[in-house]
């Protein structure tokens, strides 16, 4: 039975996914692999926080979970799925399977079979399909990089479908003949009384189709694992924690059922010069005594490395903002245009003066005194 997720994680089931993910990133931090080598316990910890959060980030199978507890996960839908084989990326980042495409009423049909109340909702089905895992990864980039887009290389191994036998698993590389038995659906039904239970089909092990001489390279799964590289492209003016979705680029389906999506998580890492709200950009600049009383002109470094002279008007104050327009970040929508460049402006106190300057400022200062309000 899997843990309560909720437990797991040591949050309250009312959490918001603000305090789910954060109490995740925590978790996974302090039993991740990497800094517990040959540590058992560790390792294990680090599935189960895995496991917890794959459900609880979802909208539709914590929904699920909620309802039906660990019966909404029966038969190898869900989190728990696709864990047993470890981790299939080889880079340390943190990688999920993500349900292998299973929609809500995939899931109340596995939770009613548990109860012993045969197909939910009486639905004809084909013949059996296991679609492959979808798998997740996290790219951690800078602002300029989200700025200009860049392309992200991923290096990991999953199932792929077998080239032999196209992923049927058979010898030919043709489609199966569908069960007998089952009639194609991978499960057979018995009668107890007023229930109707269903299991897997004994004859095809639950595949909805017989598979006489197994192919010889996959030996009849229909896939083999092999190392993969993934070119990943990330949009110009994307957002921080804004998952893109490769449509088929996940784990093969068993005996050519549709492969799972590859999802990527992106985070941008905090700029020194600009602060990012949403396509405007932000930053701070000291700005001469003189040139903010008497107004005159600065000059911008952009974060595409352009310069630009911004006029300051006289009287401007610490604080105000001056605005480029279009210097911003671009918009990741098409036609979205660009951002712009908002300058707040401070000033720096010199802590050394020369004698000349301090008698100057004493002027001035002799000045204000006889004009009230005037600085």
């Amino acid at each position: 039975m899997n843990k309560n997720p909720y437990e797991v994680l040591g949050v309250a089931r009312d959490a918001s996914d603000a305090d789910i993910k954060k109490a995740y990133h925590k978790l996974v931090m302090k039993y991740h692999p990497d800094r517990n080598p040959d540590n058992k316990y560790a390792e294990e910890k680090f599935k189960e926080v895995n496991n917890a959060f794959d459900i609880l980030k979802d909208p539709q199978k914590r929904a699920a979970y909620d309802r039906f507890g660990d019966a909404a996960f029966a038969n190898g839908n869900g989190a728990g799925a696709g864990f047993g084989g470890g981790n299939p990326f080889g880079d340390g980042a943190f990688h999920f399977n993500m349900g292998g495409g299973a929609g809500m009423e995939d899931i109340l049909r596995e939770a009613m079979r548990g109860f012993g109340f045969g197909d939910f909702g009486g639905a004809q089905r084909g013949t059996a399909q296991r679609g492959g895992r979808d798998l997740l990864d996290e790219v951690v980039i800078d602002l300029r990089d989200a700025y200009f887009g860049k392309t992200h290389t991923v290096k990991f191994s999953s199932n792929v479908e077998c080239e032999k036998c196209h992923g049927h698993g058979t010898d030919d590389g043709r489609p199966a003949p569908v069960c007998s038995r089952c009639g194609g659906s991978g499960y057979v039904q018995s009668r107890q009384g007023f229930f109707v239970t269903e299991t897997p089909c004994p004859e095809c092990n639950g595949l909805g189709r017989k598979i006489g001489k197994k192919c010889s390279e996959c030996d009849g799964t229909g896939t083999i694992h092999k190392q993969r590289t993934l070119d990943v492209k990330i949009p110009a003016g994307i957002e921080d924690g804004a998952r893109l979705r490769l449509a088929g680029q996940g784990e093969a389906g068993a005996n050519g059922a549709p492969a799972g999506d590859f999802y990527l998580d992106v985070r941008i890492r905090p700029d020194k010069r600009f602060e990012r709200a949403g396509n405007d950009l932000i930053m701070r600049m000291d700005v001469p005594f003189t040139t903010l009383a008497l107004g005159g002109e600065i000059e911008v470094e952009t974060i595409d490395d352009k310069k630009l002279s911004v006029k300051v008007p006289a009287g401007t104050q610490v604080g105000e903002r001056l605005r480029v327009r279009g210097h911003g970040m671009p918009s990741a929508r098409r036609g979205g245009g660009m951002g712009d460049l908002y300058v707040v402006i401070s000033i720096k106190i010199p802590t050394r003066l020369t004698e000349k300057q301090k008698k100057l400022l004493n002027e001035f200062a002799g000045i204000k005194s006889e004009k009230k309000g005037w600085f």
